[in-house]
This record gives structure tokens, C-alpha cells and sequence, in this order.
């Protein structure tokens, strides 16, 4: 049992058409034609003049009907040269949110493929996102706060950002394709992409675990397709391929491009080449001469592909490199591109249909590299026809290009919805100043969108199918920043002081636009904020509502008779931690002060302390009894008004003191103190001090023995 594929490669020069036939697991090549443009009907892949394309078509159509019956679909491929391919990097600030999780890092990768699929359209101001297919992207790198990250996953910090490779196909290289299909009377049967095609005959699914490139080289560019962990991870396309050598022959022999075409053909047939010039001459040049010839080209275009297989690789090279197309026969280039990549020269080969697993041909069909990428769209279009999908995303259809597992992520992307939907936009940031310093409060960040699909809780990267309906609900805004002035300051601003066996809590004195204001005051958009923070002993006093205490800590002074006395037993002092500590003292958390308060004194007080009397006192003992003397020795007034020994004497009193009855003790004195009286015999007496005569004007002192001695 047999089934017949019809199968085209619409390339820059040339139509290619081949009938395959599927024999149970294996395809046998029955026919293939080549058809070359009359016109350049083609540029870069993508059809400029659907009507040349569609006769060349038509050509091949009817040429095959005849030997092969009719035909009526076929099987094409877009061209891997007209995939355009963009970097585009994004940040996200993840500063206080929690740790990244896989939906995060996917939903970050999906809005760094939106910014490729952004730059590109910039590129053509005539076309907009919805022009380009999303076809495959690759993250370059991760990164986190500037450093690169093997994965975002679980990590956190201030700032992650992704780079990604993203690959787009513009639908017009479609739509094109099926206008000049239809102008021939085909429909189109399966659609895939040219490196695909090849991949899929060349790299069987098992081997895409490897890192591998496949370049297609044609006339016009290189195509080149990069395989790693069991899919195609990039594409990629060089303006370099087959007519720069062929330019190169024709430029330094002088040949008509046709014929520099055919003379770079016969390279790898003959050991001399025939040419004959625009001036008639004919030549034999030695084969080894040519390659010379064109070796420069040929190093240009190994670089060209070299550096883009690098690229597209996270700058590093692939394992292996496999080579299609007619220009992959270019003399030299493998070596040399082994050499580009610092691969063993083992490890990049030119694969011919050869290459091809349980594939059979008949005998006229030569074995050649350029026959790959038309048989692979056979093959591919047959085993993994890529295919229109419809779903609905918010009510609106969307229709994918299917060329892998598709997924919401890829939904999201088909209809435009903007990456900045799948997360709640973060609140606006609080600007304020502090003490001349701006400061900003970010908002919170926003709560991710909730993805539905048929009715189901989804993620980016859930797999869908022709139909399916996904509902998108937008993120939940964050809140705007919002803080009191507590929040910006540092635990080491409050500070815990006991005073007096009592505990305070010690906070810096707050002013918001020069109105003082309660620490836990919300703050508003532009605040003046002013912070003073209680440092000494005199500022924490003043912070408790002790100022009352700072009076009572002034030195005691009084003027006395004009003249200021300092006297410090009468001042009160202040002690920190059991040392005596001034005013001007810092204060730390925890420490403990005390105050000894010491009262205004009396008047008798400061007398002791000036060592002046207010009044003197003696004792005696007259006639075997003591006898206390005393005199009032000065008159002291507190700013005119007279005080006793007994008044209190508060700080800054202005004394008056004025010394009075300043003579010595007599012995007569004793009289006025003593209730002793003269016997009523009189006689003759004798007057003793201390047992030796005296008499009654002598001086006498505290302690003297007084006698008056009848005899």
C-alpha cells in the first residue's frame, strides 16, 4: 500500500517539485523537477510576484501530471530566510515581593518575546504585531541584580531580567505562498519551514537532545536551524550563501553569471575547469587554482555563519554542524568553518539524501545536498504537517501558526494582550524629602492575572488545543506607596531611658513642613520631613517633658555683698550609669539617669558653708553652773528685706550682709545670761577666771571657769 506526496521548494532561483511516495515506513522518490524563475519573482524568501511564481509552478504541475497522474495538493514550505529574528531583553524591579516561581520566570520570558516581536515591528513602521508569527524563542540569559543566573527560579533580590532570541515569521510569506498556490490550481496540503523540513528528514527527535546547527545554504542566504534539549531552540539566516562564490569566479575571471554558475558546479567534478570569458578566450584553469580563487569568499562566509551560529547559540558552539543546500559544496568550507567554531573538522559534514533514514530513490535522481531541504518538505509535511489553530482569548478568535506544542503563553502572544497585562501594575512610588535627603516609597507590587482555560485555572505554559477558550483576569494593581515617618527611621532613632525610676521611650522630635507632628503621622507626596534625634542628656529631658529639671540643675549661686559664691554643696547633680555626667552627655538605649536634688538652703545653711557667723555663742561656767552667751553678729536682708537663720535662701538671692557687735567677751557679760545675784553680806570678794584673779572687763572665751569668791 502506497500513498503519493507532492511536495515543492519555492527557493530565491528556483522552483523545485518531487513526487514521494510512501511505501509503510519508508518513502521512495519517484520524480523531481527544477524549475528556474524567468524573473526575479523572489527576494529573500518571500514572494514579490505571485503570477512568475505561480507559472513556474504551473510548469512543474504539468510536466509531473503527465508521467504521474493529476495532482491537486501539495505540500510547501516558508522559507527559513524569511524568519526574522530579534534579541530584546526585560527587567523587572522584585524588590520585597517573594521569591520568583516558574510562572514568573515564563510570564517575564512572554513579555521579553512581546519586546522582540516590539523592536521588529519598529524596524517597518508599516507593519504591526499582528504581521509576524511568533514561531520559537530561546532565553540568552537570566540575570539577577546584574550577574548572571543559571535560573530565576526560587531566587531573590532587587532587579531579574531576561534576555531572549525570539523568531517570527511574517504572515505575508503565507499568504503569498497559498495566492500563488491557488493561481496553479493547488490547494495547499500541510505548510512547514524550510530548516524544520530539513531537520525533521536529518535530526530525528531523539538526536535533538544534542546541540547541533543545520545550515541551508542556497543561492541567496544561509538558513540555520539550532537544535538542544530535544527541539529547536533558534533560527537564524545570513545574507551570505552560493552567489557570493559564484560572484567571486565571475569577478576575477570575467564570466557571465551563468556560466561562473557552471564553472563553480564543475569544482567538484573535474580536475581542470573550461571557461570562456566575456571576451570569447577560453580557458583550463587547474581546479586547485580556482578554490584559491575563491577561497576568500569562501572564508567571508564560513565567518558570516560561524558568527551567527554563535549567536544564536548563547555565544558558544553547537557539537556538531550538518550542512545542506547546493552551496554547502563549496570547496574548503567545512574545514574552514571547523576551524570558525574550534570544532574537530570531524564534526562539521555536508549530508546529502544519502543522509536520509529508510528513504529510496530511483536511479536518475542524483544523491546531492541540495535535494535534502524539497524531500524534507515531503517528509515533514506528511509526518508533522503544521497546521491552522483557532481558540478564543477574551472573546476574540485567534488563529495560530502550529508549528510546535502550543501553549496559552503563545494564545496571549497571537493576540496581542501585552505582557503588562499579566501582572496588576505596581502602585505609584511616595516621594518625600528627610532632613534635605529625597527619599522614595515604592509601591506594592502588582498580583498576577489569573488565567482560565475551558473554565480551569491555567498558566503561560499549559498546552492547547484547536478550540479551546482562555479567559484572561487582569492583575490586581498594587497598592500606591504609602508610610509614616516611624517607617523611615532605623530601630536606633527610639531609644529606651529610665529617669527617675521611670521608663521612657525616647522618639525624635518630628516636624513635617515645619509643623511639628506625632511620629506615626501618614505621609503625603512631597513632605518636608525634618527628623531631630535626642542625642544628650539635656535633649532626652527635653524630649520627656522634663524640662522643669534643667532649672533645677543650675549651679547654686547668690551674691552676697556684691560678690557672686558658687557653693556646690547646695547644687543638684545629675548621673548616668552611677557617674556624674553634664548636661551635654550623650545617651545611649537603656541607660539609666538619675537626679540628686539638692533644696535651697536656709540662711543658717550658707553661714555654715561660708564659715560666717549669724550669731555668737559661747558657753562658760559661772559660779559651778554653765551659762550660754550669745550675740546676734549679723543683719542679713534678701534684697532689702530682712531674713532670720531660719529663711530660705533660693538660687540668685542678692544679699545684704552687715557684721555687728564684733567686740570680745567680757566677764561682765556673763551677767546678762546668768540668774545669779550678789548675797545680801556683803564683804570682800575675789574675781576668778579659771582660778587666776581677773577681773570684770577681762576678755573671756567658750569653756572658762567664772567664779566671784566672798571671803
Amino acid at each position: 500500500m502506497s500513498s503519493k506526496l507532492f511536495a515543492l521548494d519555492i527557493g530565491t532561483r528556483s522552483v523545485v517539485g518531487i513526487i514521494l511516495e510512501e511505501r509503510d515506513q519508508s518513502f521512495h522518490v519517484v520524480d523531481i523537477l527544477v524549475e528556474e524563475h524567468k524573473e526575479r519573482a523572489m527576494v529573500d524568501g518571500q514572494i514579490h510576484n505571485v503570477l512568475k511564481v505561480a507559472e513556474a509552478i504551473i510548469s512543474i504541475k504539468t510536466q509531473l501530471e503527465v508521467k504521474h497522474g493529476p495532482l491537486e495538493k501539495v505540500s510547501v514550505a516558508a522559507a527559513g530566510r524569511a524568519l526574522k529574528t530579534e534579541q530584546a531583553m526585560v527587567e523587572m524591579d522584585i524588590k520585597n515581593r517573594p521569591i520568583f516561581s516558574e510562572e514568573d520566570v515564563s510570564r517575564l520570558e512572554l513579555s521579553a518575546v512581546q519586546k522582540a516581536q516590539t523592536n521588529l515591528v519598529q524596524k517597518d513602521i508599516e507593519k504591526h504585531s499582528s504581521h509576524y508569527y511568533c514561531v520559537g524563542y530561546s532565553v540568552l540569559y537570566y540575570r539577577l541584580d546584574g550577574e548572571e543566573i543559571g535560573s530565576l527560579v526560587d531566587q531573590q533580590g532587587t532587579v531579574a531580567s531576561i534576555e531572549v532570541i525570539a523568531t517570527f515569521l511574517p504572515r505575508v510569506v503565507v499568504e503569498s505562498l497559498l495566492s500563488a498556490l491557488k493561481r496553479a490550481g493547488l490547494e495547499m496540503e500541510a505548510l512547514t519551514l524550510e530548516p524544520i523540513a530539513a531537520i525533521n528528514v536529518l535530526i530525528p527527535t531523539s538526536m535533538r537532545r544534542l546541540n547541533v546547527a543545520l545550515v541551508d545554504i542556497g543561492a541567496g542566504t544561509s538558513d540555520i536551524a539550532i537544535t538542544d534539549h530535544g527541539t529547536v531552540v533558534a533560527y537564524g539566516m545570513v545574507p551570505n550563501a552560493g552567489d557570493e562564490i559564484t560572484e567571486a569566479l565571475s569577478d576575477h575571471y570575467l564570466l557571465d553569471f551563468p556560466l561562473a554558475e557552471e564553472a563553480k558546479r564543475a569544482i567538484n567534478q573535474n580536475d581542470f575547469i573550461r571557461i570562456q570569458d566575456i571576451l570569447g578566450f577560453d580557458q583550463d584553469i587547474p581546479k586547485e587554482e580556482v578554490i584559491e580563487v575563491i577561497r576568500p569568499a569562501t572564508l567571508e562566509l564560513a565567518t558570516s555563519i560561524s558568527n551567527e551560529i554563535l549567536r544564536l547559540n548563547n555565544n558558544k558552539p553547537t557539537k556538531a554542524v550538518m550542512l545542506v543546500g547546493g552551496g554547502s559544496l563549496t570547496p574548503s568550507l567545512t574545514t574552514i568553518l571547523a576551524e570558525k567554531l574550534e570544532l574537530p573538522s570531524n564534526r562539521v559534514a555536508v549530508r546529502g539524501i544519502d543522509a536520509i533514514q529508510n528513504l529510496t530513490k530511483e536511479d536518475h535522481i542524483p544523491v546531492t545536498p541540495e535535494l535534502v531541504t524539497p524531500i524534507g518538505i515531503a517528509i515533514a509535511a506528511k509526518r508533522a504537517p503544521i497546521q491552522y489553530m483557532s481558540v478564543e482569548v477574551n472573546n476574540q478568535i485567534v488563529r495560530l501558526f502550529e508549528l510546535k506544542e502550543m501553549t496559552v503563553g503563545d494564545a496571549l502572544l497571537a493576540a496581542n494582550i501585552s505582557a503588562r497585562k499579566l501582572y496588576g501594575k505596581p502602585g505609584a512610588a511616595l516621594a518625600v524629602q528627610v532632613n534635605g535627603r529625597d527619599i522614595y516609597i515604592p509601591g506594592e507590587h502588582g498580583k498576577p492575572a489569573l488565567i482560565h482555560l475551558n473554565g480551569h485555572e491555567a498558566n503561560t505554559k499549559t498546552t492547547i488545543k484547536s478550540n479551546d477558550k482562555i479567559e484572561l483576569f487582569e492583575g490586581q494593581d498594587g497598592k500606591d506607596g504609602e508610610a509614616t515617618v516611624r517607617d523611615l527611621l532605623d530601630d536606633a532613632s527610639v531609644k529606651t531611658v529610665t529617669c527617675q525610676g521611670v521608663v521612657h521611650i525616647v522618639e525624635p522630635i518630628v516636624s513635617i513642613n515645619n509643623q511639628k507632628t506625632p511620629l506615626y503621622t501618614a505621609l503625603k507626596e512631597r513632605d518636608k520631613i525634618t527628623v531631630e534625634t535626642p542625642q544628650t542628656v539635656e535633649q532626652v529631658l527635653v524630649a520627656i517633658q522634663k524640662e522643669s529639671y534643667l532649672s533645677l540643675l543650675k549651679p547654686y549661686t547668690i551674691t552676697i555683698n556684691d560678690k557672686n559664691h558658687f557653693i556646690p554643696e547646695f547644687t543638684s547633680s545629675l548621673w548616668l550609669n552611677e557617674n556624674p555626667v553634664k548636661l551635654q552627655y550623650p545617651v545611649q538605649d537603656n541607660d539609666i539617669l538619675n537626679l540628686k536634688i539638692e533644696s535651697a538652703p536656709s540662711l543658717q545653711q550658707i553661714a555654715d558653708q561660708l564659715d560666717r557667723k549669724l550669731v555668737d555663742r559661747i558657753k562658760v561656767i559661772f559660779q559651778n553652773k554653765e551659762v550660754e552667751l550669745y550675740k546676734a553678729c549679723a543683719i542679713v536682708s534678701n534684697r532689702a528685706t530682712p531674713i532670720t537663720s531660719e529663711d530660705i535662701v533660693p538660687i540668685g538671692s542678692i544679699l545684704q550682709w552687715q557684721d555687728v557687735n564684733t567686740s570680745s567677751w567680757i566677764f561682765q557679760d556673763v551677767f546678762r545670761f546668768s540668774n545669779w545675784t550678789l548675797p545680801e553680806a556683803k564683804g570682800p570678794f575675789q574675781i576668778l577666771k579659771n582660778g587666776q584673779t581677773s577681773g570684770f572687763d577681762e576678755e573671756i572665751f567658750g569653756g572658762d571657769q567664772l567664779e566671784i569668791v566672798f571671803s
